[in-house]
This record gives C-alpha cells, structure tokens and sequence, in this order.
C-alpha cells in the first residue's frame, strides 16, 4: 500500500472538517483519533470489499468473546503505516502516543476471547478467509477499581472515544425471535487487517435494538413507559458481556445473548447465499462454522431450524449441519461446560427445543448406551454433548488437554467417534505481541536474523546462534521496559517499583484452578523469613499481579482481596520494602498486557496440573524473553518441550500424580509438616491482615475444611513451589539466566497463531 504523507493529512482534515467542524491544527485527541482512524480504514476500502464479495469457502468464527483490545496501534502496524503515521503526525506537532488514552475494547475476559482476536489477526496475515460473528457489547465486561482491598466494579464504556474502526450496516439487519419479544439485530462490521499482505477479513458484532424504536401513539396517551420498557428489554441482550447468572433471569438473559448472537448471524450468511443464488444444499461448500467453547453451541439447533424452514427434512438438515459445525473445547471442569434447564430454554425457544430433542432422539434410535450417549438427561440440555454428537471435528487446544479430553472428560464419546478429535495447540500473534508491544527487541532481532519472522514464527530459532552476542542488548532493552513499566504503574496505582527488582508476574483471568492464592502465600512465606532473619539476602523481587474476578464469583474476589491486603502489609512495611514490593495493578486489559509481557522477568503459570487447557499468556511471555515458572500443565508441557525444561522452572504433582494425591488427601497433614506455610495461611484468620468481610475466612475453610478442602493442592504443591521459586531469584542475573530467557525466545514459533490457524484450516476447515 502505498503511503503518500500529504494526501493522508489532507484526507484526515477534510474528514475532521465534515464531521467536527474542525481542523488538523484545533482538532481534540478524541476528533483526531476518529478522522485519523477513518482515513486508514478508507486506504484499505478496495481490500477489504473485494475479500468480502469473493467466492471463497469462508470459516465463521463463533465466539461468545472477542478481546480485541486497541485497534489503531496494531492496524496502522499491519497496514504497513504505522511508522509512516507517526511521521505524519509529527510533521504537525502531534504524537501517535497521545491514543493511548483510548479505550481497549473489552469484549473478552481473558484467554478465550484473546485468543480469537489473534486469530482473526493471524487468518487475515496468512490469507485465510476467517470472519468472526459475536455481540457488540455496550459496556464490555467491566472497568474493575479497588476500594479497601476489595473489587468494585464499573461499566467499561469503551465506546467513549467513538468507533470508527467499525461500520455499521443496517442493510443487513435481521430480526430474532424468542416466545416473548423480538428483537433488531444491526451489524457493526470491523475490518482485521492481514500483516502487509492486502488481505481484510470481517469481525461482525451484533448489537440489539427493538423492532420498533418509538411508539408514538403510546407517547401521545401518555404511555411512554411501555415503549421505553420495550426498548430497554431489546438492548440489555447486548449490554453487558457475561451478566451475573447466579440468578435465573441473569441465566436467562445469557442464553437470550447466545442465540441472539448465532441466530443473527446464521440468518445473515443464509441470506446472502441465497442472494447469490447458491443452493441450500450447497452450503458446507461455501461455508464451515466453528463453536469457540460452548456458548455458541445453540448455533447447532438454530441451522437445523433454518434449514427446515427452507423446506429440508430433520436428516437432511442433520447432514447438512454435520458437516459444517466443529466444536473447540476449552475445559475439563464439569461446571464450565455449558447446560441449560430444559423447562427454561423450551420455554424461551421452543422450536429452537425441538430441534434439541430431535437430535436426542436420533442419537438413541443408533442403539448406543442412553446412560453414556445423551444430550438431555434428568430435564437438563448438555450443551459440550450436543455439540459433539453434530460436529465434524472436535478439538482441544494443547496436547495434554485434547489428550484428557479422549482418555476421561469425553472417553465414551471418543470410543464412539475416535477420529472427530483432534488437537489443535493455541497460538498468538506475533505481530502484536513481539513487533507492536516492543519494538526495540524486535528491531534488534532483525538487525541479527532479518524479518521473515513476521509471518513465520519459526526463524526465531536462527537466533540460538546470536545468543551470546544478543545478551547485552537484551538486558538493556529489559531494562528500559521495565522501567517504563515501574513508571506506568507508580502513575496509575501509586506503587512504586525500583526496576532493578526482578518482576515476578502473574496476569490472567482470576480463578480458584489457576491458583494466584499459591502465589499470594509465598510472598507471605518470603515477608515472614525476611522478618524473623531465617530467610538472608532475599533477591529484591516485585510480585505484580493482574486480573479480574467475575462479578458472583465470591472466592476470586477474596484471593483479590487476600493479594491487597498482602501489598499493604508489605509496601508499608520499611524493615522489608527494600526486598519485597507488591502490587496488584487495576483494570487488568489488553493494553495493560502489552506493557507487562516485555518487561517481566518471571513468567508464573502455575495452575494445578490438569487444569489449565493451554494458556497463551505463557507464550506471550516466551516469545518477549521471559522464563516460565510454571505446572506441567496447558502448554507449558509443549514449551517444555520447545525450549528445554532445564530452560524453565517447573513443579508440583504431575497430571497423573494429581489424581493419586486426591485419594488420599489430608490437607492439615501438610500444614503441619511443611515448614513456614502454617504461619502463611494462618495469617488469613489471626488478625495479621485487615478484613471486616469475612472473606478470608473464607479462603481459610476453603483449604481446610469443607466439602472438598484444598481442593486445587494449594497446600500440597507449597514446598515444592517455594524451593523451585527461590532457586530462580537466585539464579536472576547470572549470564546462564539471561540465556534461558533468550533460548524460550528464539524457541517460541511452535507458538504462534499462524501455525495454529494454518493447522485448523488444514485439518478442520478445509479453507484455502
């Protein structure tokens, strides 16, 4: 694309002078970011358009979560002008950095909804035809702040700064039925832009209006309340992302959401089949569609519905239907996969139930075992079975995650159907994650092994002979993130963080499984050694943690809690500070993530093993040079395997092991007999920390008591945790350290989303 400098700022004013009557040299950030972006997007119109009009066989991505986060960075990246723009803007007396004001578009909560946005990303950059279908969430999931320790929670109004990334395409709005309303559904199309290469597929976010916005006869009665009761029902269905279910009509609004979103999106693509004068039959010729986790699994029951509705029989329907859905599985806990109260989803779409039921029975008129092979049992509708028993493929997304998927959570399906499942490893885009969020590292490896990286992750493997001449700069551009870091971080949370400390990080979605409280009660381990003189010369090391707690989930938000109470004990404390610092950054998001990855120093993944179906925060961590001190679980095992185990720090019980302890398990056993972890965890209850809720006492029972104490070895795994991490402070600034992190760096191209992609639409898709 060729960029031509003063034909892009003379675009960009007249654009600022048709919408704000403004120009280039009075326009506010907020109007220069939107004409900016609308300036870009019209450079890629001709693109775009003509991949939307091709007769490709198209994959539709399903996702319930799309985490995009900023768009204008990484567009201006893959259109090839980013350099060009900020040139540009100089040339005015402007800077491209004033945007990084602009809200990330937090349409995600953690690794799901990342990982479709890469790859989306990494489609586009290998010239896939990949197009995403999800909801255009008002509100995102939630701007998270802490008041006394404790998660508050604020709409995310990511919408604030505008949207000119996307367009809104009201020619292609459709309606969607449920037994009590129906609803506008209005397209908001968002180009993905391949790296360099010309290629712009579509991300399409629904967003639901009401079929009719103003009654005005019931205005002209006085009776606007109706109307504006209407109204509200239409658009809360896209809201907010993952409303609070821990009620029925929280459960009810969240499958109100799911079929909004796969009924809006399936009646769109049959639409314009038809337009084009395709066949209905024809239909896996033109397109495949795949289910990322089980929230879009009711897109399976919605075709078989469309499908008859265009005059095909059940079996016909079924055939066709087969051969379209695949199915991605992203857990192996029983309470993540999906199911729905059969009284309440017929209710609410009794033809989309009938379609359920038919499904149910066809699998029982095969004479398979009732008891093994169902998808409605005792009035409840098993959302991961159905979508099993329909799909063409089924897949995991790490080996030793497809691998517990064939030998227990799904062992009789596999036994029945052992060739749908498949194991497709997660990846991540390169292009944001190394290229886009540091630069200099990744303009130092060009300068040493050239640029086809980019797009082929795997020559970063011809970095291993440059080690030894890489480790100064390394460190030095180390250093400088790490104290852009410090300074982001005293700015926005009031921590101040010497970068000399090693950082010791931990950022993801806040769950029980993926254990930040094994994390939280080794800095308490580490801050009572200090104390008491049994721990000497402890390496200065800065705990950072980020992530957010779903709104209901009560013991997330007690480790939260139980993590600031631990950063106030310690910041506070001057006999300790000069070794210990923790914070636990606010608003954990993508742009926040950009930031942390290049500058961390430990990268702590540490779920209990069996737990974690992948992760790719572990390889964004990998790929910036950071080593892994991690569970034999997710990927971690393939990273491993990649870069050298003795290049990582691994511990705890093994998947196997895992299963072994839990027959026998005695938590207070362990506590006992495990040398200053009984002091750690009875700070939770002694008074050592500051807490009216009574939510630590809560995380208390939870290890010891209960139902099911401990129930993720947090205590059992404390040992082995503490010694492997000790052994890794200590070894922090040798040379030998330095090139374990350089070895993961330059053995990460397993991990990008290009191969991943690459490998669906060879073994899945069947796309081109």
């Amino acid at each position: 694309m060729k960029f031509d400098k003063k034909n892009f700022l003379s675009e960009v004013d007249r654009i600022l002078r048709a919408d704000y009557a403004t120009e280039l040299g009075s326009a506010t950030k907020k109007e220069l970011y939107n004409a900016l972006s609308k300036a870009a997007m019209a450079l890629a119109y001709d693109d775009w358009n003509r991949e939307k009009n091709n007769n490709k066989k198209r994959c539709g991505y399903f996702s319930a979560e799309f985490l995009m986060g900023r768009s204008i960075y990484s567009n201006l990246l893959n259109l090839g002008i980013l350099e060009e723009t900020c040139e540009a803007l100089r040339s005015i007396g402007k800077d491209l950095n004033e945007f990084e004001e602009v809200e990330d578009a937090a349409l995600g909560n953690g690794g799901l909804g990342r990982l479709a946005a890469c790859y989306l990303e990494s489609a586009a950059s290998s010239a896939l035809p990949l197009d995403g279908y999800g909801i255009r969430y008002r509100y995102g999931l939630f701007r998270q702040t802490f008041e006394d320790g404790f998660q508050h929670e604020e709409g995310d109004d990511w919408l604030k700064w505008g949207d000119p990334w996307s367009v809104r395409v009201d020619r292609d709005a459709v309606v969607v039925s449920f037994s009590d309303q129906k609803v506008l559904a209005v397209p908001y199309d968002m180009p993905v832009f391949g790296y360099r290469n010309g290629v712009v597929n579509t991300l399409r976010l629904w967003s639901s209006e009401p079929v009719e916005p103003f009654d005005f006869g019931a205005f002209n009665e006085m009776k606007g309340e109706r109307t504006a009761e209407e109204n509200f029902n239409a658009t809360k269905i896209t809201d907010v992302l993952y409303p609070n279910d821990n009620t029925m009509s929280g459960k009810i609004l969240r499958l109100r959401q799911q079929y909004f979103l796969v009924s809006a999106s399936l009646q769109d693509i049959l639409a314009k089949d038809k337009a084009k004068g395709r066949r209905i039959s024809d239909l896996p010729k033109y397109h495949c569609f795949q289910l990322n986790d089980t929230h879009p699994v009711i897109a399976i029951p919605e075709l078989l519905r469309l499908l008859q509705e265009e005059g095909l029989s059940f079996e016909e329907a079924f055939d066709l239907a087969a051969k379209c859905f695949n199915f991605t599985n992203h857990t192996i806990m029983a309470e993540a996969l999906e199911k729905w109260d059969a009284l309440a989803l017929s209710e609410l779409l009794p033809d989309v139930y009938r379609q359920i039921v038919n499904c149910q029975e066809r699998i029982q008129r095969e004479g398979v075992d009732p008891d093994k092979f169902f998808i409605i049992r005792d009035n409840v509708i098993h959302m991961a079975n159905l979508a099993i028993y329909v799909s063409a493929k089924v897949n995991g997304v790490a080996e030793i995650h497809t691998n517990i998927l064939k030998k227990d959570t799904f062992k009789n399906w596999c036994e029945l159907y052992p060739d749908k499942f498949v194991n497709i490893t997660n990846g991540i885009t390169p292009r944001r994650w190394l290229l886009l969020n540091n630069p200099q590292m990744a303009k130092e490896i060009d300068s040493l092994i050239g640029t086809e990286w980019h797009t082929d992750l795997k020559k970063l493997k011809s970095l291993k002979p440059h080690i030894g001449e890489m480790l100064s700069s390394f460190k030095r551009i180390k250093e400088e993130n790490k104290k852009k870091l410090a300074d982001y971080i005293k700015e926005h949370e009031g921590v101040e963080i010497p970068s000399h400390f090693i950082f010791d990080v931990q950022v993801k979605r806040l769950h029980e499984y993926k254990r930040q409280l094994l994390n939280a009660l080794s800095i308490l381990y580490f801050y009572n050694g200090i104390k008491d003189g049994s721990i000497e010369d402890f390496p200065p090391t800065a705990f950072i943690f980020g992530a957010k707690a779903a709104p209901g989930y009560y013991m997330a938000k007690a480790v939260i809690k139980f993590i600031n109470e631990i950063a106030n004990l310690v910041n506070s404390d001057e006999q300790v500070k000069p070794y210990l610092r923790v914070v636990f950054v606010q608003n954990y998001n993508v742009s926040y993530a950009e930031k942390i990855v290049c500058a961390a120093d430990v990268s702590e993944q540490i779920s209990m093993a069996g737990m974690e179906a992948s992760g790719t925060g572990n390889m964004k961590f990998m790929l910036n040079g950071t080593v892994t001190l991690g569970t034999l679980d997710g990927a971690n095992v393939e990273i491993c395997e990649e870069a050298g185990r003795e290049n990582n720090y691994i511990f705890g019980a093994t998947v196997d092991e895992v299963s072994q302890v839990k027959k026998f398990y005695c938590p207070r056993e362990i506590l006992e007999n495990t040398i200053g972890l009984k002091r750690a965890v009875e700070s939770l209850v002694d008074g050592t920390l500051k807490d009216d809720s009574g939510m630590l006492q809560k995380l208390y029972e939870s290890l010891l008591t209960g139902y099911e104490p401990d129930r993720y070895l947090v205590l059992y795994d404390f040992a082995d945790y503490v010694r492997v991490k000790e052994e890794l402070l200590r070894d922090y600034g040798s040379e030998a350290f330095d090139k374990k992190c350089l070895i993961n760096m330059a053995s990460a191209g397993k991990f990008s989303a290009d191969r991943s992609v690459k490998d669906y639409a060879k073994h899945i898709w069947k796309i081109k």
